[in-house]
């Protein structure tokens, strides 16, 4: 093995898989898509835990998918990974002028701004480019953000506030009817109009979700810890004395 090896040599090797590898020879582009997203979770992850030779480890699995999505476009006489480096290259110059060309940009708020203005210029619709494969909560922040960039959007936060009440009130005549399709279409309202409110209120609702899960985790896990220490079945507590053990829980797990 060799000392070190580079970015040439991971393109050698993934040929040889892909040649002499019963598994890699049978993947496709279709067969991958999962192993892309869970790499991309476990990159999340490590970054969140501050891993730092974790993350460095799921780059490199990460870092594995284009190459391996690349190499089946070659083969299917589609584009290589130069290609994909290439197209790159030029559009980080073309969307980055006020570092590699003359217009100036003086903050990050700048730098967005005139991306957006760059992309929008050569997009048939305003809310193209968002894909319908995105988690919902990230895709509805996306749109959102993107129809505020012409000024289709609330001026204050009390209108999504406003906003927000009237959806909870269309959501809960619809579940007094019992209709379940209305039921799904106004719950469905009432998330967009709450990513709305933390969209103003500049907050990550994706973030805000998956901080929320992980304080039901830990709390959770919690009064799992005391069920068992009881010697008691799930069955033989009440509602009142597991929710004791939550506000126990809740205590202990403040963050």
């Amino acid at each position: 093995m060799k000392k070190r090896y580079t970015f040439e040599d991971l393109k050698e090797i993934m040929k040889e898989l892909r040649q002499k590898c019963p598994w890699d020879k049978k993947q496709t582009h279709e067969s991958l898509k999962r192993y892309l997203l869970e790499e991309t979770y476990e990159v999340l992850d490590a970054i969140d835990r501050k891993d730092w030779e974790a993350l460095k480890e799921e780059l490199g699995d990460l870092l594995l998918q284009p190459v391996f999505h690349a190499k089946i476009a070659e083969e299917n006489g589609k584009f290589n990974i130069d290609d994909v480096i290439d197209h790159l290259c030029r559009k980080l110059i073309e969307r980055h002028p006020h570092v590699f060309g003359e217009e100036k940009a003086d903050s990050a708020e700048e730098v967005l701004k005139n991306w957006e203005k760059r992309k929008l210029e050569k997009r048939n619709s305003v809310l193209e480019g968002v894909p319908k494969a995105m988690p919902a909560l990230m895709r509805a922040e996306k749109l959102q953000k993107k129809a505020s960039k012409v000024g289709f959007d609330w001026k204050e936060p009390s209108q999504v506030e406003e906003k927000v009440k009237e959806e909870w009130k269309e959501f809960w005549q619809a579940l007094k009817e019992g209709k379940k399709k209305k039921i799904e279409h106004e719950f469905g309202d009432l998330l967009f109009a709450l990513v709305n409110l933390a969209r103003f209120i500049k907050i990550d609702p994706e973030q805000a979700l998956q901080k929320a899960n992980e304080r039901f985790l830990k709390r959770f896990s919690y009064v799992e810890k005391k069920v068992k220490e009881s010697g008691k079945k799930w069955e033989e507590f009440t509602l009142e004395e597991l929710d004791k053990f939550w506000e126990e829980a809740k205590i202990r797990h403040k963050a």
